[in-house]
């Protein structure tokens, strides 16, 4: 579905043990992220920060944003890159996401670090690979890539002197009782540092999203399609609050409109009040997977992963 991309900025590691789940005969053909894109009530309740989704016309700030928990599977530390797949197979997703200040007329601002992190094609995150999707799907470790267990689709950009930051990808999977979704830090006042973003603070921590219709194209496709099982769609999710792109809901458009495979691109304003500060606590629920799948034994609050001992701390939000 996609061609092969060489990220050489961290030192590849693959844990080989398989933890259950099969795949057909042959394996799975592992694609990577080619860039297809020229240049360029429980826990349905949300806090709402200083954060806009968008901006009109003339500048002016429009609706907030809702901000969310930052859930289960953030990890400190991850790298300062465009290109977060380490091979991982899937549709691939260019992300344009362009950082303002809410207090001064939606101003753009420079320097503003935005981190995303995401599941893979079957559900999986890097550092709890073992943690259970639900459903059936194969074994994280069988997909055929090289990537770090500790650090797939994970990644930080350095907005440039529009605000903006561009990340190339993959569309995510999903996982029970989650839509697909992708998390997001906004963060100010800090530096690259040794690879990662050091110092500063959290402005905003949220969730972005994708229309159903969307989503659910893409996972009939390979290698989306070994996941079986019940998706949640967005009217559903513990966390999206219907809000569109207030709630996070991302503008998609299709590289080739007949050929979903050939990928999306992905843009979203995100409104931010610099001399804020937000713990990541949000609200809403980050989504534990259940114990139904092959996988591990199932998680009660928390991932079964475990990161392995070179990874970054993890630093959960049950």
């Amino acid at each position: 579905m996609t061609g092969n991309h060489k990220d050489t900025s961290i030192t590849r590691r693959r844990a080989l043990a398989v933890t259950g789940g099969t795949v057909a005969a042959g394996g799975l053909a592992v694609a990577g992220y080619q860039s297809a894109f020229a240049g360029t009530a429980t826990e349905t309740e949300t806090t709402t920060t200083a954060t806009a989704s968008a901006t009109s016309a003339d500048g002016a700030c429009m609706t907030l944003m809702s901000s969310v928990t930052e859930g289960p599977y953030y990890l400190d530390g991850a790298l300062v890159r465009k290109d977060i797949t380490e091979g991982k197979s899937g549709v691939p997703l260019t992300l344009r996401l362009t950082v303002v200040d809410a207090t001064d007329g939606c101003t753009p601002v420079p320097g503003a670090a935005v981190e995303i992190w995401h599941c893979d094609a079957w559900g999986y995150y890097s550092g709890y690979t073992t943690a259970n999707p639900g459903g059936s799907a194969p074994a994280e470790s069988e997909d055929g890539s090289t990537a770090a267990d500790d650090t797939y689709l994970r990644g930080y950009q350095i907005a440039n002197a529009n605000g903006v930051v561009k990340f190339e990808t993959i569309f995510p999977g999903w996982y029970t009782p989650r839509t697909c979704h992708i998390h997001l830090k906004v963060h100010t006042g800090g530096a690259k540092e040794d690879g990662t973003y050091e110092g500063g603070k959290v402005n905003h921590t949220g969730q972005l999203f994708f229309a159903d219709d969307i989503a659910e194209e893409i996972f009939t496709l390979e290698p989306y399609a070994r996941h079986s099982g019940t998706y949640t769609r967005l009217d559903d999710d513990m966390v999206y609050d219907g809000g569109g792109a207030v709630g996070g809901l991302l503008t998609l458009k299709p590289v080739k409109k007949a050929d979903p495979s050939k990928g999306y691109k992905g843009s979203l304003t995100l409104g931010v009040d610099p001399d804020a500060e937000n713990t990541g606590a949000g609200g809403g629920g980050g989504g534990t997977p259940p114990g139904d799948a092959p996988t591990g034994t199932p998680p009660s609050g928390a991932p079964t992963g475990t990161p392995p001992s070179d990874a970054p701390t993890a630093s959960a939000s049950s």
